[in-house]
């Protein structure tokens, strides 16, 4: 990342606390200056990240968890995302990668999802699939209103 852009800075998203905190021992060790926002956090100490990661040139990394880092941040000082396991609803991850979709962006935007073939998490992606073509199919873009057409089972799929 950057060696292909001197000022690039990434986020990096995990549900999992203590994944987050596997990569913050590796950024260390290799000396790459990141800060990190998790639940629990006072104001004031998420306030103080977030400004050391849009200010501090040095500081490249925003390690954040899905749902914390999801809402409320403008982050277009990162060009990068990373989506180190992917959450079961989609509009959960494309509100988390807005964070760097915002008015003042002017790099291109790149994000990157780290799964693992043969897991749980393939068989998420398969779920977010199947919601995005139900959704599509019932309240998307069509002028046909198909929602007197659901059954009972598209309906439980839809919040299960």
């Amino acid at each position: 990342m950057v060696e292909r852009d001197g000022s690039a800075k990434a986020i990096v998203f995990s549900q999992f606390t203590s994944f987050l905190d596997l990569i913050s021992y590796a950024l260390g060790k290799s000396g790459v200056s990141y800060v990190k926002v998790v639940g629990g956090m006072s104001r004031a100490a998420r306030d103080t990240a977030v400004n050391k990661f849009k200010e501090d040139k040095n500081c490249r990394v925003f390690l954040t968890g899905l749902k914390t880092g999801g809402v409320a941040l403008n982050l277009t000082a990162a060009s990068h995302v990373f989506m180190m396991d992917p959450w079961w609803n989609p509009a959960a991850e494309r509100q988390a990668q807005d964070r760097i979709h915002r008015i003042g962006q002017y790099k291109p935007i790149r994000v990157v999802r780290f799964i693992m073939e043969k897991t749980v998490e393939e068989r998420i992606l398969t779920l977010q699939r199947k919601k995005e073509e139900l959704f599509e199919s019932t309240v998307g873009d069509s002028d046909e209103n198909a929602v007197p057409n659901l059954t009972e089972e598209d309906i439980m799929s839809l919040f299960a």
